[in-house]
């Protein structure tokens, strides 16, 4: 039986190529975003699609474009949460509006659009559920504190919700892509703190010299990021966690070696601090 898949921030990027990847593959895809006429000509013609406006921002626009998908087509079998966008600075360089716009989208909008599709799931018993974090969900990077907030944010919630969900045959997979090409760098959906800090302005320079001239040159391919997770979404056992790119995998592995060191380093400092028995 073809699955019906919610996608958001599917206009462009790698939602569009994971919309494109399941429509391949004979499923029927609701492509949301803030630009519907955008997503109109993203997929033409294409009956298996249903292109439905939704800033994940609005918790009320969340479940109106889940109402409108089940008017469609029935039922939501895959819910992909990918909209977001990059706010980059260094943590003083970026305003508190910067900040909580960032988490409004990147984390309160994916809380608001899987809250709109759990009943939906609950009810079918059974569902998968895709939450797009990042390499930057368990590596922290100088200059992007706020960005790797908000994915250390996805990754505990979607790790915990997991175990709440488990029981109604609903399985979270936490996507975590290293660089693809994709506009992900550019200026349509990168975004820099905009206070100035005489100490970080070297630093800031650089890392924005460095980001424009990788844009539009990442190694992932986003059409093949698309197709893998079509291939997850029917498997029986998909994994919790899934580092996408040869630099998310390799750089996490890093980051887990280093960690498991550390805590073996410290065990007996960790492990003083218990009840003498």
């Amino acid at each position: 039986m073809s699955k019906v898949w919610f996608i958001t921030g599917a206009s462009r990027g790698i939602g569009a190529e994971i919309a494109k990847a399941a429509l391949a593959s004979g499923d029927r895809v609701v492509a949301t975003g803030r630009n519907r006429a955008q997503i109109e000509k993203t997929f033409a013609g294409n009956a298996s699609v249903l292109a439905v406006e939704l800033d994940v921002t609005d918790a009320a626009q969340a479940h109106r474009a889940v109402d409108a998908a089940l008017v469609k087509f029935g039922r939501i079998d895959v819910l992909v949460n990918n909209a977001g966008y990059g706010q980059l600075g260094a943590f003083e360089e970026n305003e508190t509006g910067d900040i909580e716009r960032q988490y409004a989208t990147n984390v309160f909008g994916l809380f608001h659009v899987t809250r709109a599709v759990l009943p939906v799931m609950r009810r079918q018993r059974g569902g998968r559920i895709f939450n797009l974090s990042s390499m930057a969900g368990v590596l922290g990077f100088a200059s992007a504190s706020i960005y790797c907030s908000t994915k250390f944010a996805v990754e505990g919630f979607s790790e915990s919700l997991a175990l709440e969900v488990a029981q109604f045959g609903i399985k979270i997979t936490i996507v975590e892509p290293g660089f693809f090409r994709t506009d992900f760098l550019d200026t349509s959906s990168i975004r820099y703190g905009a206070k100035v800090v005489d100490d970080y302005v070297p630093s800031s320079t650089e890392l924005k010299a460095t980001f424009d001239s990788y844009s539009h040159k990442q190694a992932g391919d986003p059409v093949k990021l698309g197709q893998a997770m079509v291939q997850l979404a029917n498997v029986d056992n998909p994994p919790l966690r899934y580092a996408a790119g040869s630099d998310s995998a390799g750089r996490i592995g890093e980051k887990l070696s280093a960690m498991q060191s550390e805590i073996d380093q410290w065990r007996a400092l960790s492990v003083s601090t218990d009840h003498a028995q």
